[in-house]
């Protein structure tokens, strides 16, 4: 048996899958968070903004320059530095640019760079322009004064720096969003006074708490001039611990009896706030509201007038309303997740922050310092070498012309160094006409001067936490502006209820014998006059109010409800119920009722068996409605019959072979659902043929009206103690030609 030989493999690593899959994940987690989503904490950009803004140092679109094309500024981008989507890095582009997404923008755009509506709807790079902001200044300012460090390219073709020399916390600033892998950052935009001010703080009190900074960073400061309502508490915690969230409310102000917001929270679009607003004012959820109007233009970017129906709208509550149900309040998540200069994501507290920027600021400092003196240095050096030349500015001259090699022999006679003996080499003929020893020591004064003050301020860390301290507030003074966001402290919105938004009016709730419904205004309708659909008529109607709820009861015994105002006009045929709930096949509706909450109606089948129940058991929010009455075979539902006295009303009972029984109602169970008890006795011989027509209750001093054909007949609450029983007696017998009943009514 030979044995297997396996194939030899050269050229590439074998490695098991899990290992390979567990390694490239992790790779590309590590590069999203450290090199795409995440800022860093000491300019506080993201590498694409970072790049955008060195890129366009390196074009020359400084503040005081001419603007250049976009699509110009996105090619050097992702040509030299971003090997990504140019759309992306324009996006990233245009977001820097809008005064509405930046409380201070590093770029100052000419052309379409998208509205507070749409913040995406700005044109084509190839139309815009843009330059740089004067702020910008403040990242890029000590940009080449050996600040950073630098490395390569995608490409190693050229160098990029790794981080801006921020001279202020920008990330306090402007803020950012990012969604990393596993991990996400939010951190919202402050004041620039404000931010200085706890920084200045925190550097002549490093003990100061997070507190005593608060005294001076009072809360987010968004672009807008929306209300934060956040609690101070809340903007404490947040600070403490770098988690938590802001709310932001818009602000409005009353013109006459109209009601019109001038700024809305951050990022909230106007037109769909209008939107909002609209469709509740299409579905006859703000009835208070009689118009909307967005008035906003170019020199008002927000202005969205609401007009109240009368000026006895309640204009606050309608505010609330609106604040809990639309993007006139909004919630922002604050998460100060940040990658720290130790290269690592971590959430920080504002003191944290403040304190690893301040140690940031520091080492930049420094680092700017020395790249000087060394710079300061080098200058001096060279100047005395120059100031030997033109004291013996002769024998200098007949060493160039006279030598075949002149760098050593001036090296040698007169005790220069190289780089001295260069520059002397260098200088040009005409220069040296113009030089005079005076300027040359006047120069050499000036830096010797600077040099004892580098050294000195280097070789202090009193004097470097001034100098800190001085340009920061000389960078407060030059671009600091007022706070925009007022900090108002206020309680969450609470939406009002249906019920509330609409006001109490009488209304007459009409059902047909084929299942259609609508309301009519008022009390005093005539249900059976109105024109019904071809083939339908009148069912049953009850009284009610715009506010209230209306159920129904379907041939199965179950009950649905909705409420009143929500029911088409009686100017029409109305509209099917079946459209708004869901019975079971085959079943249809008998019967409605309306009333508060704790109003008690007597249900009953037409086998005479009912129960006393709140109307409040006969709501339901479930379209498939809820199991109210239980039936026996064949019977039907009655129309319930409201109750106004459990201990003084009274139960009529009446079958169509002219049976009528009057009973106390606290004869009855009051029950949740299910059969009740017997209301009349009908034998069971004659169940087929005799069935109760109508239940009634009615008070003392009631009268009621039975109805045979067309003809009517009164009883009054005396005329009952004829008929009065017990339950589930057979009560006594209407006179002779009344003993084919129809119906019951009370007045």
């Amino acid at each position: 048996m030979t044995e297997t030989v396996r194939p030899a493999f050269h050229g590439f690593e074998q490695i098991p899958l899990k290992e390979y899959a567990e390694r490239a994940y992790l790779d590309y987690s590590m590069y999203v968070v450290l090199d795409r989503a995440l800022p860093f904490l000491g300019d506080g950009l993201k590498p694409v903004q970072r790049r955008i803004v060195y890129a366009m140092s390196e074009l020359g679109l400084n503040a005081a320059a001419k603007p250049k094309k976009s699509a110009r500024t996105v090619g050097d981008v992702i040509g030299k530095y971003h090997p990504h989507g140019d759309s992306a890095c324009y996006e990233a582009m245009v977001l820097m640019a809008q005064p509405f997404s930046y409380r201070y923008p590093l770029i100052e755009g000419q052309g379409n760079f998208g509205s507070s509506d749409d913040p995406k709807s700005f044109a084509a790079m190839r139309y815009t322009e843009a330059k740089l902001t004067p702020i910008a200044e403040v990242l890029l300012g000590e940009l080449g004064q050996g600040t950073v460090d630098w490395t390569p390219n995608f490409d190693g073709t050229m160098e990029e720096p790794t981080w801006m020399p921020a001279r202020l916390p920008h990330l306090l600033l402007n803020g950012t969003t990012g969604i990393a892998v596993g991990m996400a950052t939010d951190v919202p935009p402050h004041n620039l006074n404000e931010v200085v001010s706890a920084t200045v703080r925190l550097l002549d009190d490093p003990d100061a708490t997070t507190r005593d900074l608060c005294e001076h960073v009072l809360g987010p400061d968004y672009p807008t001039e929306a209300e934060i309502i956040t609690p101070r508490a809340d903007l404490l915690s947040m600070y403490e611990t770098g988690l938590g969230s802001i709310r932001a409310r818009a602000v409005y102000e009353k013109e006459g009896t109209n009601i019109v917001v001038t700024a809305l929270p951050h990022q909230a679009s106007p037109g769909k706030v209008i939107e909002q607003i609209a469709t509740q004012m299409r579905a006859k959820k703000l009835p208070w509201l009689e118009d909307l109007r967005d008035e906003s233009d170019h020199a008002t970017p927000t202005r969205i007038v609401l007009v109240p129906r009368s000026n006895r709208v309640d204009i606050e509550q309608l505010m609330g309303h609106l604040f809990a149900t639309t993007d006139l309040e909004k919630s922002y998540r604050v998460n100060f997740n940040v990658i720290g200069l130790d290269g690592r994501p971590q959430v920080k507290g504002l003191k944290a922050f403040l304190g690893e920027w301040l140690a940031f600021r520091a080492d930049t400092v420094t680092r700017r310092l020395k790249h000087r003196l060394e710079k300061v240095e080098r200058r001096l050096h060279l100047l005395e070498g120059l100031l030997i030349a033109f004291l013996n500015l002769d024998e200098v001259i007949r060493i160039i012309r006279s030598e075949d090699e002149p760098r050593p022999v001036l090296i040698q006679r007169f005790e220069l160094s190289e780089d001295q003996a260069d520059y002397i080499l260098e200088t040009k003929l005409r220069q040296l006409a113009r030089l005079e020893e005076m300027k040359i020591r006047g120069e050499e004064s000036e830096l010797d001067a600077e040099r004892d003050r580098l050294i000195a301020i280097l070789g202090s860390k009193a004097k470097l936490k001034k100098l800190v301290k001085d340009e920061l507030l000389a960078d407060a003074k030059k671009f600091g502006d007022a706070r925009r966001s007022p900090l108002v402290a206020r309680g969450a919105a609470q939406a009002m209820s249906e019920t509330d938004l609409v006001p109490s009016e009488p209304m007459t709730v009409v059902l047909s014998e084929k299942g259609w419904v609508r309301a009519a205004k008022g009390h005093d309708i005539d249900a059976a006059a109105l024109s019904y659909r071809e083939g339908d008529s009148l069912l049953a109607a009850t009284r009610s109010r715009s506010t209230q709820q209306v159920a129904f009861l379907d041939s199965t015994g179950r009950s649905y409800s909705t409420i009143v105002h929500s029911l088409p006009s009686a100017r029409g045929n109305g509209e099917p119920l079946t459209g708004r709930f869901s019975p079971a096949a085959g079943a249809s509706f008998q019967a409605l009722a309306s009333g508060d909450n704790d109003a008690r109606f007597v249900l009953a089948s037409s086998h005479g068996y009912g129960f006393v129940t709140r109307f409040e058991n006969l709501t339901s929010r479930n379209k498939a409605g809820k199991a109210m009455l239980s039936l026996t075979l064949n019977a039907k539902v009655l129309q319930p019959a409201p109750v106004g006295s459990i201990e003084q009303d009274r139960v009529v009972a009446v079958t169509n072979v002219g049976h009528l029984l009057a009973f106390p109602v606290s004869e009855l169970p009051e029950l949740d659902k299910g059969k009740g008890n017997k209301l009349i006795d009908i034998p069971k011989a004659k169940l087929g043929t005799e069935r109760v027509v109508a239940v009634a209750v009615v008070p003392p001093g009631g009268t009621l009206s039975v109805k045979s054909g067309a003809r009517t007949m009164s009883l009054s609450f005396k005329d009952l103690d004829n008929y009065l029983g017990s339950r589930a007696t057979r009560g006594g017998l209407l006179p002779r030609g009344w003993q084919k009943v129809e119906g019951l009514a009370v007045e």
